[in-house]
């Protein structure tokens, strides 16, 4: 077992994340937040059933017991599909980086959540390194005035906050429900096929009784330019973020995990400079040392 491989996997997940937040920020500018989410779910669940195949020989875990697929069933119903439609809705009214702020509480939602329902418990250390990291992160994501998102108005950054608010809890409720799908070393790309086909089927169901379906496939097909930052944004994030993030809920408890996970502020900070014009400031450099002396403590439980 590689040390510390909880704890790696959530920092590599944070840094999907990150690029995930800018492509599908970029995508729902085009085509706006419900398709992109609609879309991103089937891209997904395309390149995990693919990948699945060819490592565990079959596009679907079948074998799985009824209560995985209950638990991860769950899980993915409510952290992709109802968390990630706020998340989506917040990055188009508020920007990706005050987004990412919102979603900074869910490691401390995770975090009393598994110690209510899974009966993990952390030390002192350990929530000294989450306020930290948490503390941190926020500081790095205020670090500059009330973004500038185009056509964007007071009551749009209102229910922006919110909705980025909904997220974080949607994600913390997501993880538990995921650790208690994954119990027994069940394998983790097992566990995001099943989240994955859970949100994508009850998405697009939702869609088809809708009558969205044709609008939706015409919309995309029209909107080229939206079709790279889809396919990146769903290969970092539903396909290879999601992954690492049940990865690493196995490997390490879920306040933790969700903890590192939520660094991706810090690792927007270049992107955001360079893709969006932002600058960064002296209370961004703090925030950034603060949230690795955090990470560092988490490390050295």
């Amino acid at each position: 077992m590689i040390p510390f491989a909880g704890q790696l996997a959530a920092l590599a997940t944070a840094i999907c994340w990150s690029g995930t937040a800018v492509f599908f920020t970029l995508a729902g500018r085009q085509l706006g937040s419900v398709i992109v989410n609609r879309v991103r779910l089937l891209l997904a669940l395309a390149l995990l059933m693919v990948t699945h195949t060819l490592l565990l020989g079959g596009p679907l875990p079948l074998a799985a017991e009824p209560q995985r697929w209950l638990w991860l069933g769950l899980s993915g119903f409510v952290g992709l599909v109802l968390g990630d439609s706020f998340l989506f809705q917040s990055y188009l009214w508020v920007g990706p980086r005050l987004g990412m702020l919102m979603m900074s509480l869910a490691p401390v939602i995770a975090a009393l959540l598994a110690w209510i329902f899974l009966g993990e418990t952390l030390g002192a250390q350990q929530w000294l390194g989450i306020v930290l990291a948490v503390g941190g992160t926020g500081m790095v994501v205020l670090d500059r005035e009330r973004p500038a998102v185009p056509g964007a108005q007071a009551k749009d950054y209102q229910r922006g906050i919110l909705f980025g608010l909904g997220a974080a809890s949607g994600q913390a409720i997501g993880l538990v429900l995921a650790k208690q799908g994954l119990a027994g070393d069940f394998p983790a790309l097992s566990g995001n096929v099943i989240r994955m086909t859970a949100a994508a089927s009850s998405l697009w169901l939702a869609t088809l009784l809708a009558g969205r379906a044709k609008e939706t496939l015409r919309r995309t097909m029209e909107a080229r330019g939206s079709w790279p930052p889809l396919l990146g944004g769903a290969t970092l994030g539903p396909f290879i973020g999601v992954w690492l993030s049940l990865i690493a809920i196995q490997l390490t408890q879920v306040g933790i995990a969700s903890t590192l996970m939520a660094l991706s502020p810090v690792f927007l900070l270049p992107i955001g400079r360079v893709m969006f014009g932002e600058r960064i400031g002296w209370q961004a450099i703090l925030g950034t040392l603060v949230a690795i002396s955090g990470v560092a403590l988490l490390f050295l439980q």
